[in-house]
């Protein structure tokens, strides 16, 4: 209690220090707090804010504008109109992108505690005040929420932001490469695994690393005395299982890949301690956009390689991304991170019965076989929530899934973006409530035929 007590006073000291300091003409008529260049912003803001677009779109401030001033909406798939409250039955449902907006509603909630309104002087420097790109207080507020959650020790290692998690695997395969060595690093994972490991791995075609397939390929080699780098995803994606690395030896580096290792997608049965770990805020608030990322290393050296990668790559991650960053956190901190876990955890684990309640009424689909756990935040067993359903076509005609779904205007992700079996298909299950009923409805047709 006395350290989150410390935290919330170094907070507060810290903002009323940047009101007083650098707010003109904000303290009038003896003393009296008045808002002075914050009240227009706020305004505009709140304008955006109460287009409502029927509740299947919503409105933004860098959005399209009608007639030169009013913004207009963006409407969710399958919606249209000038207010989005035109439905389009024949429609394909969304299944295939990952991004987070399930979320979406408990931001909007909280949409008062989670706003951020700057002033056009904020941090126009490349560094903070100390000379780094990092800011500490957003380092204790991870460290802090890593100790709430109990899903990583944070302590005593070193933090290092990213553009997502996506700049922060790139960074992690330079810093853990050999440099300029005679035979570069062997890049690998297992399938079925994330895709940009091997798109990125490929695209940047280093001569210190290079990708070299699945951990099949290699696990019985112990005589190849070459560097293997091995992704993990845990837990995983596509499938939502804990894994662990396959490859063994003191020539092995492994990247866990946590992005998912949250108490709404999963069981938290302990803290990971691994050498190397990405999360990213994507998955953690919803907040994909933001990019914004994060790594927790145990070795100095390691560090110092991430931090020369992305000093060359960016200079940092945006100070405005930063500050966001903060203030999401300052709420999801708030009743030590119940509130959004839990409305998190319900959401996905509701979607998840209704989904296997559907497929389960034909012998055509199956699912990823995943079991109630024992999960340590929650200090209860938790039925599955996991972020995607990994389907599979059992009939031996399906040989490709995704043709199959596409046939009934359902947009997944074929087994081969995994490298796995196209009989495999990735849907997607933290898109927006309107998506995620356009897609029970369009699987029901389904399964009916």
């Amino acid at each position: 209690m006395e350290k989150k007590m410390s935290v919330m006073i170094r907070s507060a000291w810290i903002i009323t220090v940047m009101i007083v300091l650098f707010t003109p003409n904000l303290f009038v008529n003896g003393g009296e707090w008045k808002p002075s260049w914050s009240s227009r912003a706020a305004e505009e803001a709140e304008a955006v804010a109460a287009i409502r677009c029927s509740g299947h779109g919503r409105a933004y401030l860098d959005g399209l504008v009608l007639h030169g001033h009013q913004p207009v909406c963006e409407c969710n798939p399958c919606y249209g109109g000038s207010d989005c409250s035109e439905f389009q039955s024949d429609c394909v449902a969304n299944a295939g992108s990952g991004d987070p907006l399930f979320l979406e509603p408990f931001w909007m909630k909280h949409a008062a505690s989670s706003a951020v309104l700057v002033s056009g002087w904020h941090r126009m420097s490349y560094i903070y005040s100390d000379g780094s790109y990092i800011s500490e207080l957003l380092v204790d507020h991870i460290k802090k929420l890593h100790d709430i959650v109990g899903n990583a020790k944070a302590d005593g290692k070193y933090i290092i932001f990213g553009a997502g998690s996506t700049q922060l695997l790139n960074a992690a395969v330079y810093a853990l490469s050999p440099n300029s060595s005679s035979e570069p690093a062997k890049v690998v994972a297992t399938s079925p695994y994330y895709s940009v490991y091997r798109t990125a791995t490929e695209l940047f075609n280093s001569r210190d690393y290079k990708y070299e397939g699945d951990t099949s390929l290699w696990k019985n080699n112990s005589d190849d005395s070459s560097t293997f780098i091995e992704f993990v995803t845990s837990p995983n994606n596509p499938d939502g299982k804990l894994t662990t690395a396959v490859l063994q030896g003191s020539n092995v580096k492994t990247i866990y890949d946590r992005a998912y290792y949250w108490p709404h997608f999963i069981a938290i049965p302990t803290a990971a301690d691994e050498d190397l770990m990405v999360f990213t805020i994507s998955k953690l608030t919803g907040h994909a956009g933001s990019r914004f990322g994060w790594a927790i290393i145990k070795d100095a050296d390691v560090y110092e390689r991430m931090s020369r990668y992305l000093t060359l790559n960016t200079q940092g991650v945006s100070r405005d991304a930063q500050l966001r960053a903060l203030k999401l956190l300052n709420v999801v901190l708030e009743g030590e991170g119940r509130e959004l876990f839990e409305f998190g955890y319900t959401t996905m684990r509701d979607r998840w019965i209704r989904l296997k309640n559907v497929l389960s009424k034909s012998k055509r689909f199956s699912l990823q076989k995943l079991s109630p756990q024992y999960c340590s935040f929650f200090q209860r067993t938790k039925d599955p929530s996991p972020a995607y359903g990994w389907l599979k076509c059992e009939r031996e005609e399906d040989k490709d899934c995704y043709a199959v779904l596409s046939a009934a205007e359902i947009d997944g992700r074929p087994g081969s973006t995994f490298s796995a079996d196209d009989r495999y298909v990735r849907l997607s299950l933290i898109r927006s409530q309107d998506d995620f009923e356009i897609l029970i409805n369009k699987l029901k047709k389904l399964v009916a035929e």
